[in-house]
């Protein structure tokens, strides 16, 4: 992904979010639906999540230092995570509380036309900053379907204003759902439903985010496809006969660690060798740009000890 389609979304997703959080807090001071005050939260909840992402993306930019000799790309992964808890705790459970309450002591909306048009409001805003999320995803997302794109994406900033977006617009139907039936039968229990249908997606939500993200966390692999481009890279059939067995590390979305023993002749001359392993090392990043840390280990192949190394 490139940092400048995932800013583009998180500014436009923080935009939306500022205003419709305004709205709705509004909204809910005249009408006190607690549908309102639910989605008030869960605007305000994703503002504070997109300015996680963009102060992750800024301190994942730092050099490198001896403390920290791989950089500080996974910065962008630990914010997407508090992403994830933030969005449980400030969203999902407060609208999970909130809804308990409206049910257990409901109370008719006042104002109605005041949290109907700024759910309306808000479904158009939702829409123009989803729609740009899509737009950016789809330059990158190739032929995988959504769920891949989700599960597979290296970089977590698109995949979190996507399903902070579809979640959003998905909440927003469900308190307009709430209100509007709470507004036709009279009885605010409809409004605590709602409220509650929105705790339980936001939840559900937050979880698959933290699950992607602890993956990203815990260190990926690169993708089958960049994995069968180094391999191809690696091997000139002249020095480099094969690969003996290979390991690869996400040490950021844009930044790969590849680690190769690679077999050679075995009466090549330490001058090939190494000649050998630099022209390797260029062609790997050729193929694939964001391999930047490369160790490669020249060997003598042999199948024993090759398959008892693991490969």
């Amino acid at each position: 992904m490139s940092a400048s389609g995932g800013t583009r979304a998180i500014v436009a997703a923080l935009a939306a979010n500022l205003a419709i959080a305004v709205a709705k807090f509004v909204a809910f001071l005249i009408s006190t639906s607690s549908s309102m005050l639910a989605e008030s939260v869960h605007s305000l909840a994703d503002s504070g999540n997109q300015g996680l992402l963009l102060l992750g993306g800024k301190k994942a930019k730092r050099e490198a230092t001896p403390q920290h000799p791989f950089g500080y790309g996974r910065e962008r992964y630990i914010y997407a995570f508090l992403v994830s808890i933030v969005l449980f705790t400030v969203g999902g459970m407060f609208a999970l509380y909130e809804g308990y309450e409206k049910i257990h002591d409901p109370h008719p909306i006042k104002a109605w036309y005041w949290p109907v048009g700024v759910l309306v409001f808000a479904i158009v805003a939702e829409s123009l900053s989803f729609r740009t999320a899509i737009k950016e995803s789809n330059e990158i997302r190739g032929n995988q379907t959504w769920s891949q794109f989700i599960r597979r994406a290296k970089a977590p900033e698109l995949p979190v204003v996507l399903l902070e977006d579809f979640g959003a617009l998905i909440g927003l139907v469900l308190a307009l759902a709430g209100v509007g039936l709470a507004l036709l039968t009279g009885n605010g229990v409809w409004d605590g439903i709602g409220t509650v249908c929105i705790g339980v997606l936001l939840i559900v939500i937050a979880v698959v985010l933290a699950l992607e993200t602890k993956s990203l966390l815990l260190g990926e692999a690169a993708g089958t496809e960049e994995v069968e481009k180094i391999k191809a890279a690696l091997v000139d059939g002249d020095t480099v006969t094969r690969v003996i067995h290979m390991r690869t590390l996400h040490l950021g979305p844009e930044e790969l660690l590849v680690a190769a023993k690679i077999a050679v002749q075995h009466d090549d001359t330490a001058t090939e060798v190494a000649n050998a392993i630099n022209a390797a090392e260029a062609r790997i990043r050729a193929a694939v740009p964001i391999a930047r840390v490369i160790y490669l280990e020249p060997d003598i192949y042999h199948p024993e000890a090759a398959k008892a190394d693991g490969n």
